[in-house]
């Protein structure tokens, strides 16, 4: 049985905090296949990577003083959100920010290196070719940046060809929700191409094509006419443990590969038959969870803790 390609989530950011070098470092040397950045932009078009365009809860914004009128609420993707935003700082600002830990409750150990300052995308992709590993950067929100004028789609194509990753064997897998920004990239580059989709709910810019529609045999025919690559959540995989879906058979037959997302450790994130003991920080059995997705033909795996199936 193959073991999948290990895509680091965000870096290992079961250990370190999310997208910074300590992540992405820490799961290169815990053998890592791919890193993943998120990519948002800033005010003067630069590609940075955080997991959304809300920057609050993953820096140090809300305490900079400076920064404090900044604070606003906006209409993302369909969504109310209120905080601080990527797009309304330029790049020498959002380099003064320090990146810290997400989810402090459960990963209390990361706060120690909550110091570590804000990464482009470009440095993402050196880190990535120092290493010889992959590299899988998700496109967030580009509808809703293109609005703003920011094209980024524009913007990441560019830096694609700059560094020679725009060809089908290139060490790169390009990732979004959204249909028509995979369908817009496959006629410019060759880069393999990866749809998301969740267990509910449509992409944001093809809503009423529906996730359900889309991982049936027939939308994923429709799929594979422009992506590679489908990347579920794990629930539409394996609803309850030991009881998959049709959905990997369904996808290869396509043509397609298949990508599960996200494996963690924690049994906050596990199904109640994975979980070991009561405290949500706890860890469950994430390898036998890993090992029952390999067994039903897991291409690849997004973890936030890699060095878990690589080892």
């Amino acid at each position: 049985m193959a073991r999948p390609l290990i895509i680091a989530h965000r870096g290992a950011s079961g250990e370190r905090p999310e997208h910074t070098r300590a992540a992405y470092e820490l799961a290169i040397r815990q053998g890592a296949d791919f890193i993943e950045p998120d990519l948002v932009m800033s005010r003067d078009g630069v590609l940075i990577v955080r997991h959304e365009n809300e920057i609050g809860s993953t820096t140090d914004v809300a305490a900079r003083p400076e920064f404090a009128a900044r604070r606003t609420s906006k209409t993302v993707d369909g969504w109310p959100v209120e905080g601080w935003f990527a797009e309304d700082f330029t790049l020498a600002e959002l380099k003064t920010l320090r990146a810290r830990e997400r989810l402090p409750e459960l990963r209390p150990a990361n706060c120690a290196f909550d110091q570590e300052p804000i990464l482009t995308f470009e440095a993402v992709l050196d880190i990535a070719a120092g290493a010889g590993v992959g590299v899988a950067p998700e496109l967030k929100h580009p509808t809703y940046f293109a609005g703003l004028g920011l094209p980024m789609e524009e913007a990441f194509v560019g830096m694609l060809e700059r560094r020679g990753l725009t060809g089908r064997d290139a060490p790169a897998l390009v990732q979004c929700f959204e249909v028509g920004t995979l369908q817009r990239l496959r006629a410019r580059i060759a880069t393999p191409l990866l749809q998301l989709v969740a267990a509910s709910g449509g992409p944001f810019d093809r809503p009423e094509l529906g996730y359900a529609a889309m991982t049936a045999p027939e939308g994923l025919a429709a799929v594979a006419a422009y992506a590679d690559w489908i990347g579920a959540d794990t629930a539409l995989i394996e609803p309850a443990p030991g009881a998959p879906t049709a959905l990997i058979a369904d996808a290869h037959a396509a043509g397609l590969k298949v990508a599960g997302w996200t494996f963690r450790a924690e049994n906050a994130f596990l199904p109640e038959d994975d979980r070991v003991g009561d405290a949500p920080a706890g860890r469950g059995r994430l390898r036998e969870r890993l090992a029952r997705f390999a067994g039903y033909g897991l291409d690849a795996a997004f973890m936030d803790h890699p060095g878990l199936l690589a080892d």
